[in-house]
C-alpha cells in the first residue's frame, strides 16, 4: 500500500569500467552508453624568477620552484629551492629539494638537500638525503607526521586545580 520514497538515498556512483590502458569509460546503471573520462593533466609548477622578491607567505596546493628571494613562510606539495634563491622563513612541502639558501624551518616529508644548498635552521622530516658539499647549520629531527606543526615551545600550560 506504502511505498518508500528514494528521495533521501544517497545517489549511486557512476561504475569504472576499464577500455584498455589509456581510455576509461563511466557507466550508470540506468545507461548502457560508456562516456569516455580523460584524467586531467597535472600543470606545471609555477616558478619565481630570480629578479622576483616577495615579502609574505606562500601557499599553494601545487609545484613551484623558487629562484627568486622571499621573505616569509611558503608551504607547497613540491617545493624547489633554486640555486639563486634565497628564502627567510619556515618551508614546508610533502617533498623539499633545495639548492639554494633557506634561514629557517624546513618541513618536510622528503627533504634534499644537494650539493650547491645551504641551511640555517631545523629540519623536520620523515626521509632526508644530504650531498656531499651541502652546507648545513641546525638540528635534523624525523618524525613520522613532520608537516603537523608542533609549536608547543614556550606556551604556557593552563593549571589544573
Amino acid at each position: 500500500m506504502f511505498s518508500k520514497s528514494k528521495i533521501n538515498e544517497p545517489a549511486k556512483k557512476p561504475e569504472t569500467v576499464k577500455v584498455n590502458e589509456n581510455t576509461k569509460m563511466n557507466t550508470t546503471k540506468s545507461s548502457s552508453t560508456p562516456m569516455p573520462v580523460t584524467p586531467k593533466a597535472k600543470p606545471p609548477a609555477s616558478i619565481l624568477s630570480t629578479d622576483l622578491y616577495i615579502k609574505g607567505n606562500i601557499k599553494t596546493s601545487g609545484d613551484i620552484q623558487i629562484e627568486g628571494e622571499i621573505v616569509g613562510d611558503v608551504r607547497a606539495h613540491l617545493l624547489t629551492v633554486g640555486e639563486t634563491a634565497r628564502i627567510k622563513g619556515e618551508i614546508c612541502a610533502d617533498d623539499v629539494v633545495v639548492n639554494g639558501h633557506v634561514a629557517g624551518t624546513v618541513r618536510g616529508l622528503k627533504v634534499r638537500l644537494t650539493a650547491t644548498a645551504r641551511v640555517e635552521g631545523d629540519i623536520i622530516h620523515k626521509t632526508i638525503a644530504i650531498e656531499s658539499g651541502a652546507h648545513f647549520e641546525g638540528s635534523v629531527r624525523r618524525e613520522e607526521e613532520p608537516m603537523t606543526s608542533s609549536k608547543t615551545i614556550g606556551k604556557v600550560s593552563p593549571k589544573t586545580s
